[in-house]
């Protein structure tokens, strides 16, 4: 549950001040370069692309690493289950593709979240893209909230202990204890969304006509500059990987 606590980054960062919207679409863009392809070639191009771009988010490095944790142990395990399968090296080559693939696509995914904020990216939605202001304050609400579950999940650990419904003594106590739990946490978590959802009707957050925006922001030239240079990264990685022949779509017709 720690996992889900916000990342900080430096608020003058460069990548930390782009427009949300742009930032968004120029992670889609890597991303889908990596999904399309399974190839060392190009998410090794990306790779060092987000790497070189990592000083420009502003985000504290081993924050970032924890996060990125458990999926690069989920690559790892990819890599070492393609690779002990595998029947020539070839197998081997697309265990490794696999595994780079995923690393990618987090890095990208996760750099791009933690440095977007909440509320720019809800203010970004209505005034941008026109989306109905009461399902993106709800959902900006529930963002807010999301650290909140790191903190009752650990206090609901402690209640059980206090009970003596659980002890954790090591991994088999925790994961027999996880859906007792887990309930708990569902249950606490219906009860604040609805006492919230009350709450937030009643000083005046549904749709009204009369609503207006109190953060208008426009999109700038540097914020369509970051949408450009994931473009040229993506275009660029998927034609060196064709040129060198190592190209390999992902679904073949």
């Amino acid at each position: 549950m720690r996992l889900i606590a916000p990342l900080e980054p430096d608020p003058s960062a460069p990548l930390a001040r782009a427009h949300p919207l742009p930032k968004l679409a120029a992670a889609a863009v890597l991303m889908l370069a990596l999904f399309v392809t399974v190839d060392v070639v190009t998410t090794g191009i990306v790779l060092i692309a987000l790497a070189a771009s990592f000083p420009l988010t502003g985000l504290p490095a081993g924050p970032f690493a924890r996060r990125l944790a458990p999926l690069a142990g989920a690559a790892v395990a990819i890599a070492v289950l393609n690779t002990l399968f595998a029947a020539d090296a070839r197998g081997v080559a697309a265990g490794v593709a696999v595994a780079l693939r995923l690393v990618g696509i987090s890095v990208a995914g996760v750099m791009t979240v933690a440095t977007i904020d909440p509320t720019d990216l809800a203010d970004a939605l209505v005034q941008h893209l026109h989306a109905p202001p009461r399902f993106v304050v709800g959902a900006l609400a529930a963002w807010r909230l999301a650290p909140v579950f790191g903190q009752e999940w650990r206090i609901l650990g402690l209640a059980r202990r206090a009970r003596g419904i659980e002890a954790e003594r090591g991994l088999l106590d925790r994961l027999r204890s996880f859906p007792g739990r887990t309930f708990g946490l569902l249950v606490g978590a219906i009860r604040r969304a609805t006492r919230l959802a009350l709450a937030m009707d009643a000083r005046g957050f549904g749709r009204r006509s009369c609503r207006t925006l109190a953060r208008p922001r426009a999109i700038r030239v540097e914020d369509i500059a970051v949408l450009v240079a994931a473009v040229a990264v993506a275009a660029g990685a998927t034609a060196i990987s064709i040129a060198m022949g190592s190209w390999r779509p992902l679904l073949t017709f």
